[in-house]
């Protein structure tokens, strides 16, 4: 197993690790964040192959290299940021709202 591949899914388990035991809903988006970025790293190494050329014709097709991955990541990448504008756009509201943070008691003045 590559080591890059190795280290991007240790990433990712971090990060869902962060989002399973933050009690702040901005280390929440911050733990998404994480995992998103290693999500989106782990798609492009396993896309990238070793001694590709750049998908630009100049002559021969013999070693592209595969150029969707990498355009469905950019797609990523622009999804990720308007997700969390939105996750920080919401917390400043909740905050605003309940005066706290912390997703316990949110639940509690909600509930």
């Amino acid at each position: 197993m590559r080591i890059d591949i190795l280290l991007s899914f240790i990433v990712v388990l971090i990060g869902i690790y962060g989002l399973c035991t933050s009690k702040n809903i901005i280390k929440s988006v911050i733990s998404l964040n994480i995992t998103d970025a290693a999500i989106v790293l782990l798609f492009l190494s396993i896309g990238s192959s070793e001694g590709g050329d750049p998908p630009i014709l100049n002559g021969t097709i013999s070693s592209i290299v595969d150029p969707i991955p990498q355009a469905l990541m950019i797609t990523a990448i622009v999804i990720g940021a308007a997700i969390t504008a939105m996750a920080l756009m919401l917390s400043i509201k909740l905050f605003h709202y309940y005066g706290s943070l912390n997703w316990k008691d949110i639940m509690e003045k909600e509930g």
